[in-house]
């Protein structure tokens, strides 16, 4: 049997670095796609080989469908096919919806929304049967905290778009869920916030902590695995936040 191969957006740092990491070490060679940072992506590319896995680094913005066709033309091209994709890539701006900069509106949209459409088009295209495709929400979709206004209504839209192409899957014996962290420890997670407003979050969980992107990789890689039978959903990983 060949091989099950993994495309990661987003794998070259926080959650979809550790995303990438768990699931080489289930034994799935890895593309770890990078935005723009292609040091990061190959010191993760690097950790993965050192340990004996396979894995592949592939950039661009997953906005540009051009760009992400040929990300796993490469994948394809390097480990003979793709069985599991894992949507991580994503960006937050924080303002009040009455202040909010609408330029700033449409390129969260473009990256979140868009990007989230190109990746599972070709996700939808490409990953073989018995695979899965994972995206990325966000417990603040439930929680409605002041100023995520915009991030929220992005990710909403990722949770309706993962449940519908569930639906359109029928039949290929591929599943598609959504994972939804509540606040891990991540730069996206901890950008602009004092220390007071970090430990106030992370009180605010029943486990009083803050998750850890490893937390988040187990549930991707059952979701990634084992859990042929959980589909169409979006998974709440937040320590009972919400």
């Amino acid at each position: 049997m060949s091989i099950r191969t993994a495309l990661v957006t987003g794998g070259s740092g926080g959650i979809g670095r550790a995303v990438a990491r768990r699931l080489a070490a289930d034994g799935m060679a890895v593309a770890v796609h990078y935005a723009g940072n292609r040091a990061a992506a190959d010191s993760v590319v690097a950790e993965i080989r050192a340990a004996g896995g396979r894995a592949l680094a592939v950039g661009g913005d997953v906005a540009d469908e051009q760009v992400m066709s040929d990300a796993f033309d490469a994948t394809e091209r390097e480990f003979g096919g793709i069985d599991v994709v894992v949507h991580t890539a994503g960006i937050m701006r924080l303002a009040p919806i009455t202040e909010l900069d609408l330029d700033e509106f449409d390129r969260i949209s473009r990256t979140n929304i868009r990007g989230t459409v190109v990746v599972a088009q070709q996700a939808a295209r490409r990953v073989r049967a018995g695979g899965a495709i994972i995206t990325f929400s966000t417990s603040v979709t439930r929680t409605s905290f002041p100023t995520y206004g915009a991030y929220v209504a992005s990710k909403a839209a990722v949770e309706a778009l993962s449940l519908v192409l569930a639906r359109e899957l029928r039949g290929r014996d591929i599943t598609v869920n959504t994972v939804a962290p509540g606040p891990t420890a991540t730069p996206l997670f901890l950008d602009g916030k004092d220390d007071q407003t970090v430990e106030n979050l992370a009180r605010a969980v029943p486990l009083e902590r803050l998750g850890q992107p490893d937390d988040i990789a187990e549930t991707v890689a059952f979701l990634a695995g084992p859990a042929r039978w959980v589909n169409g959903q979006t998974i709440f990983t937040n320590g009972g936040l919400a």
